[in-house]
């Protein structure tokens, strides 16, 4: 079974169980216990070999690798940041500041955007923060909960995706071999990520054009689901300050803590500029380092200002934990599900055929790689799992480092990927956006779907373009793709305007 189409099987059991009951985490160790019998059967070693294999070579080697700790860590302080910053009263603050400083409707809603685009260092991050934040300023100007549920996912993995400095730029540089810097491959792949560019500009045409489709419309011409009074009032002894400081140190603090695992304050031949330092950082230990700090300063900063006892800090610890423990158990059963085809040989099987046929659909393969990766996330749920099974095989596929069109391909496979989290209803991201905007899940979901497809539309046929120009040359491949791209963006929506506005 090992190297042949069976290697293929755990994963494709766990997407054809994630369709049809809708569960991710069952659904994930169901493909894992399949992959793990596999393994045992081919080398012969019983029972006592495929628990060894699932749990001991699997599971608990995934959990004990230093990179994959260092990523769980920085989730659980990043929900321990956003649990801090809640309690504090630093939310709410913004939230009555903005008030005051947004006029309109199209005002809060780039108000929205723009601090989602602001919070790039993870995306669950993102949607509890902009969630709380953003809530009552929207509702004030009658935005329905679904836009304000669509702007807070639209601005989570998009922006992670194509941020360098992020638990996603992390656990995509994990999944690259051995013997290359992951992370300098991800900055690399990151004007090619159409799928997060055209996304973004998306929600800037839709808000600017003041015009909505698809099931959104109805709930923005709706006035009963935006003026109710359900929500309650927030009373709170913090300032906006408190919001806005341990963010921008959570940020700076992350760099720093990047560049100085990459060896920018080393002494002498070891000393590299910040462009070195940053492209040979250890990303899982950096971010640990920077969130650390940046969570003591936060902790340090409430003491002094008296707006959360230190008892009430440490209260928010494992209530940060306990935010995070959906993220940390996908990120365990994708890990372990990786390592089962990995142990199957997967990769180098997928490699071999796609390779055969390489030449005669060359042009094509980005487009198809990001149609793949779509379904694969649709149906998991999960962008991570799918970078773990696809990433190794892109690798494989285009050994060459300066490749255009491996580079064009990883791209693909990241931008796909977050097309699918985001069409996707068992998607993490896509349940705490819902979350955050106190909007029903379903409803978001209905709601979001008509725009993500239309982005993913337009980015599968930029996709295609690039497959064609990339003999050019990485940049005139980028700027031609770029610019049919966005013509095929801004024309698309001109041709929904004058169909949907009215």
């Amino acid at each position: 079974m090992t190297g042949t189409f069976f290697s293929l099987v755990p994963p494709i059991v766990a997407i054809a169980l994630a369709l049809i009951t809708k569960e991710v985490y069952s659904s994930l160790f169901i493909g894992i216990l399949i992959g793990g019998a596999f393994f045992a059967i081919d080398a012969g070693s019983g029972f006592t070999g495929f628990f060894t294999h699932v749990f001991s070579d699997g599971m608990i080697k995934q959990l004990s690798s230093a990179w994959n700790v260092g990523i769980l860590v920085f989730l659980v302080v990043l929900g321990t940041m956003v649990a801090l910053m809640n309690n504090a009263g630093g939310s709410a603050a913004f939230g009555e500041w903005a008030k005051k400083h947004i006029k309109s409707k199209l005002g809060a809603q780039l108000a929205t955007v723009c601090l989602g685009v602001l919070i790039f260092i993870d995306d669950y991050f993102n949607c509890l923060t902009v969630g709380s934040v953003m809530r009552p300023i929207t509702k004030k100007y009658k935005v329905s909960r679904e836009k304000l549920a669509y702007l807070i996912d639209a601005t989570a993995a998009p922006v992670c995706i194509i941020a360098p400095i992020s638990s996603w730029a992390a656990a995509v540089a994990g999944f690259v071999s051995e013997g290359e810097n992951g992370l300098a491959l991800f900055c690399k792949a990151i004007p090619f990520n159409f799928y997060a560019f055209f996304t973004i500009g998306m929600m800037f045409l839709l808000i600017c054009m003041n015009f909505e489709f698809g099931a959104m419309a109805k709930f923005e011409n709706s006035r009963n689901d935006m003026i109710d009074d359900t929500d309650e009032e927030v009373t709170t002894r913090g300032k906006v300050f408190d919001l806005v400081f341990p963010i921008v140190s959570l940020i700076v603090l992350c760099t720093v803590g990047m560049i100085y695992t990459g060896g920018f304050f080393a002494s002498g031949e070891d000393h590299k500029n910040f462009v070195d330092a940053f492209a040979n950082s250890d990303a899982s230990v950096g971010l640990v380092l920077g969130s650390f700090a940046a969570l003591i300063l936060t902790i340090v900063l409430y003491q002094i200002r008296r707006v959360l006892s230190f008892k009430d800090c440490m209260a928010c610890i494992p209530n940060g934990f306990k935010a995070m423990v959906p993220a940390i158990l996908i990120l365990t059963l994708a890990w372990t599900l990786k390592a089962m085809t990995d142990s199957l040989d997967a990769s180098k099987y997928v490699a071999g055929l796609v390779e055969g046929s390489a030449k005669g659909l060359q042009n094509f393969l980005p487009a198809i790689i990001f149609v793949i990766a779509g379904f694969l996330a649709f149906a998991t749920g999960t962008s991570w799992g799918t970078f773990g099974i696809l990433i190794p095989i892109c690798i494989a596929v285009f050994p060459g480092s300066g490749d255009p069109l491996r580079i064009i391909s990883i791209s693909a496979c990241m931008a796909g990927a977050v097309a699918g989290d985001h069409c996707s209803p068992i998607s993490d991201t896509t349940i705490m956006a819902s979350a955050g905007a106190q909007c029903e899940h379903v409803s978001h979901v209905s709601t979001q779907l008509p725009y993500a497809l239309t982005v993913a539309g337009v980015s599968f046929l930029t996709y295609i373009v690039a497959g064609f120009t990339q003999s050019l040359g990485i940049f005139a491949s980028g700027i031609i793709s770029w610019i049919v791209g966005a013509v095929l963006l801004v024309g698309t929506m001109i041709v929904l305007k004058k169909k949907f506005s009215k």
